[in-house]
């Protein structure tokens, strides 16, 4: 079963780092364009960041400077570095990326399940 396994979550202090990383797991032809969000407890989910295929990257204002999206796609995995995290970033960190299973398939939308992101002194 084809899915999008995020990982790298954990307790930090503010000012720490952490990489969270978006792996497909499963049989797939190629990865298209991922975004990250997050959602706060209480909170709507939100934009965070996106990699496209070709490289391009786009983030949320809250995170610019901070935050680094990459992939390697012989890997089928994108990486959110996040470097100076404060007690605000805290979430629920879900990937979303956009799957081709076979050459002549489109490419499908799949969310993975989250990891928690907790900053905290």
């Amino acid at each position: 079963q084809v899915q999008l396994v995020e990982s790298g979550g954990g307790l930090v202090q503010p000012g720490g780092s952490l990489r969270l990383s978006c792996a497909a797991s499963g049989s797939i032809y190629s990865i298209g364009a991922v975004r990250w969000y997050r959602q706060a407890q209480g909170k709507e989910r939100e934009f965070v960041a996106a990699s496209t295929v070709g490289g391009s990257t786009n983030y949320a204002e809250s995170v610019k400077g901070r935050f680094t999206i990459s992939r390697d796609n012989a890997k089928n995995t994108v990486y959110l570095q996040c470097n100076n995290l404060q007690p605000e970033d805290t979430a629920v960190y879900f990937c979303n990326g956009d799957l081709k299973l076979y050459v002549l398939t489109p490419y499908r939308s799949y969310w993975g399940q989250g990891t928690q992101v907790t900053v905290s002194s």
